[in-house]
């Protein structure tokens, strides 16, 4: 620009010098004419000049992508324009052949205009008296598509090519072919022929045929009518002359058109998002926007720890349990039941599926994640883990009677009185804590926790890491409120040895120039690894012959524990593998009360077991006895073979048998 300016003031300055005094008054008009034209065409080449930094620079909004843990596809997530890049070196040199071909032949030769072209199409347009025909360049277009208007004005023109001769001077034509490539619009929502060729025919682009090549490279001229999705023969009629007009520059054979014209292509008529795993993309939308706030738009590539084969599985479960319902209760409101299912690995936090709801359509609240519910008994086995650590053994004995407690009210004098019952309505005098729990006994927990001492229970709670734990007894029938994903990391400590894994959804994040974000699950050790051993035996129990029992499946251990909260509010089963825990919820969205019938041993388990079943049928490699650890005795105990640790032995005074395989394991 220096240079210009520089040459343009020599020019008036050599000019002056040459001009005589008769001649000032014509010299004068001259230089004011000339400077005029100088200035407009200095304003002119500069406001292109900028406009074209927007394409040399060229940053466009992406398409942010979600895969599972195997590299599947999830959901695409995007703003204003469904578009996935692709550079130069991954478009096949078909397509730009065809490219070429149909919209500008001459493309590698010319400097951004075609002069030929522009002649041709004036004296046309003159002789029909109307704009009947153009003569844009491929780098014309892109400058339309991009940073212009399509008013056809010459002023609009003239800026156009001014643009074209500069983009041309600043990128190669790989580089344009590139961004051309990228930008246009190939119908049904998609931008850019990479978005388009996974769109339309699921395909990445070095495995399309000639034919599809065809086909793409058409849709730009009107990409609603030639979307092969609404005008297939259209398309394809569009894509036969993009063929024909490369065998006629022989750049293909007559072997290769024939083959070409009569392939058959099939065609998708996917959604744009082509989300798998609504309620999971949500949350991991949210995690990654805590640290970009570009997610949207940001062509960032997000790997979640969301295996989509269980995700199904877990989506079917649901639903499952969701039709039972409905059968037992055939006026159920179907406008607020609803339910949700977490399955975690236990070891590495990874949620491996997360269901938010029954319909995703009719309601984006993601009740996994965001609904805090009562647990109900589904809690005692925490309670029951501070008796173990305390020193109590599974085989102590606790009084299952009923008591009375007294309650100071708000008013002076004022007492309530809170007799608490077990769901049975009856009493077992002593049992034993194992017992208590298989049996999922309310009387026999509250005096547990009254023996062991509430303030030492809220201690210990709150040391597993659970928070806004209540001061009084209701915390021994599960008074807290939880969502089921965050109530699932607990329970995943009694397979984890006694670690509490954070879950986590997202596993790396991989933004558009390759650098990645990788996330790491914190880990907390707050239980001894045999103790919670004796958990695991315990919940085993519940499966095999407690209020689980309808989660029970043949050839696998599981772990499990059933709760419902006051007048049949909520129902849960929280199940645990050796590999996996599966959290699963149901109740209403407004907190009233779901039939009486419905209680976790028999709304959750069903759908519980439905997706076990189903899981070992796909990975029926999975886990299927939990591991011993050291630490842990077994031996025959009443007739029984029993678990006990240093820190919870037998109980005193016993005639336990050990049996014949009695050790340390």
């Amino acid at each position: 620009m220096k240079g210009f300016v520089g040459r343009f003031v020599s020019g008036l300055i050599a000019v002056c010098k040459y001009i005589n005094s008769k001649k000032r008054v014509i010299a004068a008009v001259f230089i004011a004419i000339f400077a005029a034209f100088a200035v407009f065409a200095l304003n002119a080449y500069q406001n292109a000049y900028y406009q074209a930094i927007g394409l040399i620079n060229y940053n466009p909004k992406l398409t942010t992508q979600f895969f599972d843990k195997n590299g599947e596809l999830v959901a695409n997530y995007f703003e204003d324009e469904n578009r996935l890049y692709a550079k130069f070196e991954n478009i096949p040199y078909r397509m730009v052949e065809a490219l070429v071909a149909i919209e500008d032949t001459v493309f590698f030769e010319h400097d951004g205009i075609n002069i030929e072209a522009i002649f041709r199409a004036a004296l046309k347009n003159i002789r029909s008296f109307r704009y009947s025909e153009g003569a844009s360049t491929l780098t014309q277009q892109l400058i339309k598509n991009t940073l212009l208007t399509r008013e056809k004005t010459l002023r609009r023109k003239i800026n156009e090519a001014l643009i074209a001769l500069i983009i041309e001077r600043h990128l190669t034509k790989e580089q344009i072919i590139e961004r051309y490539l990228n930008h246009i619009y190939f119908g049904h929502g998609y931008y850019g022929v990479r978005t388009a060729a996974e769109g339309y025919f699921r395909k990445p682009l070095e495995e399309l045929s000639l034919k599809e090549v065809a086909m793409l490279v058409g849709i730009p001229r009107q990409p609603n009518s030639y979307d092969p999705t609404k005008n297939l023969n259209l398309t394809l009629a569009r894509a036969n002359s993009v063929l024909n007009r490369m065998k006629t520059l022989g750049w293909i054979t007559e072997e290769e058109y024939t083959a070409a014209v009569d392939e058959k292509v099939k065609v998708y008529n996917d959604t744009l998002s082509k989300n798998q795993a609504p309620y999971a993309v949500d949350e991991a939308i949210r995690e990654a926007s805590l640290l970009y706030d570009d997610v949207r738009s940001g062509g960032y590539k997000i790997y979640l720890g969301i295996d989509l084969k269980t995700q199904q599985l877990a989506r079917e479960a649901l639903e499952f349990g969701y039709e039972k319902i409905l059968e037992r209760h055939k006026g159920a409101n179907t406008s607020i039941l609803n339910g949700a299912i977490v399955v975690l690995d236990n070891y590495s936090g990874d949620i491996l599926a997360l269901v938010g709801g029954h319909n995703y359509t009719q309601s984006h609240f993601n009740r996994a994640v965001l609904a805090n519910r009562q647990l109900g008994s589904s809690f005692k086995p925490f309670l029951y883990q501070i008796a173990l650590d305390s020193g109590y053994s599974t085989m102590d004995l606790i009084p299952d009677i009923s008591r009375v407690y007294v309650e100071e009210g708000a008013e002076e004098n004022e007492t309530k009185e809170w007799t608490p019952k077990n769901i049975e309505g009856n009493f077992q005098g002593f049992i034993t804590i194992k017992e208590a729990l298989v049996r999922s006994r309310n009387l026999a927990t509250i005096n547990l926790v009254t023996s062991i001492g509430l303030e030492t229970v809220h201690k210990e709670l709150t040391k597993m890491g659970f928070k806004n734990v209540p001061h009084d007894l209701s915390i021994s029938l599960g008074s807290l409120g939880l969502s089921p994903l965050e109530y699932s990391k607990f329970y995943g400590m009694f397979a984890n040895g006694g670690a509490v894994v954070e879950p986590k959804m997202v596993r790396k994040i991989v933004n558009r120039y390759g650098v990645e974000h990788v996330f790491e699950s914190e880990k907390r050790q707050v239980l001894d690894t045999a103790q919670s051993y004796l958990m695991i035996d315990m919940l085993k129990a519940v499966v095999e012959s407690g209020t689980g029992r309808a989660a029970h499946v043949n050839g696998i251990e599981i772990a499990g524990k059933t709760g419902t909260s006051n007048n049949n509010v909520d129902a849960w089963f929280c199940g645990i593998t050796p590999d996996i825990n599966v959290m699963v919820w149901y109740g209403n969205d407004d907190n009233t009360p779901m039939a009486a019938s419905e209680v976790g041993g028999r709304t959750s388990t069903q759908p519980f077991a439905h997706f076990i079943q189903n899981y070992l049928k796909v990975y029926p490699e999975t886990g299927r006895k939990f591991a011993i650890p050291q630490g842990v005795t077994k031996s025959v105990y009443n007739g029984k073979e029993e678990y006990f640790t240093a820190k919870s032995p037998l109980p005193s005074g016993s005639r336990a048998t050990a049996s014949e395989d009695d050790m340390l394991f």
